[in-house]
């Protein structure tokens, strides 16, 4: 499934320009995005916890735990964003089962790095 194509078309999009901080670490959240075009920087204070490609998602969270942001999300080059909501994401998850899928196979992965970086190293 192309994440690309499913939201190619959403009428809410935005750009960014390169070094503007999308979400800060503490915002509130009710959206995530999709990378059209660009590649977004997730960090932590100076360290950079993943890198987001087009095609890629970040911000899910929100989406499914009212908490407030874990990160800063900052826009690496020049990025062009689709902005999901609350209703699209509902929307996407019922009409579109693979994206739901999708989703899960993202959280998941995102998981098992956690847990990776995390577990003592083995000798």
């Amino acid at each position: 499934m192309n994440i690309i194509e499913l939201f190619e078309d959403t009428p809410d999009v935005v750009d960014v320009p390169v070094g503007e901080a999308i979400f800060e670490r503490g915002d509130p959240g009710d959206r995530m995005y999709v990378v059209l075009e660009g590649i977004v920087e997730i960090r932590l204070g100076d360290r950079v916890l993943e890198t987001v490609d087009p095609g890629g998602i970040f911000g899910e969270m929100a989406l499914v735990d009212p908490a407030i942001r874990s990160a800063t999300a900052v826009a690496q080059s020049a990025c062009r964003l689709a902005i999901v909501d609350q209703e699209l994401f509902l929307h996407m998850v019922q009409q579109a089962p693979p994206f739901a899928l999708a989703m899960m196979r993202i959280l998941a992965s995102r998981l098992r790095k956690a847990d990776r970086k995390l577990e003592p190293s083995r000798r």
